[in-house]
């Protein structure tokens, strides 16, 4: 389970809590930390996206040595 998925489950917990016992404040904390998940979630995807067009970027230039040599 990722970092993201804990804090949108906490956020869900929060808000559903907030919604029962009438405490929008709670309510609106646990939307936030829902949100938050989702971009640490967006933030990772990129990173693991970044590190496979680097990979990708590698590969390609150690063919192109072995092609060239």
């Amino acid at each position: 389970m990722s970092k993201g998925d804990m804090e949108k489950g906490k956020g869900k917990i929060k808000e559903t809590v907030g919604k029962v016992t009438g405490d929008e404040s709670l309510e609106a904390e646990g939307q936030t930390d829902q949100m938050k998940g989702k971009a640490r979630d967006a933030g990772e995807k990129a990173r693991e996206a970044g590190e496979k067009m680097h990979e990708a970027a590698e590969k390609a230039r150690e063919a192109t040595k072995r092609r060239d040599a």
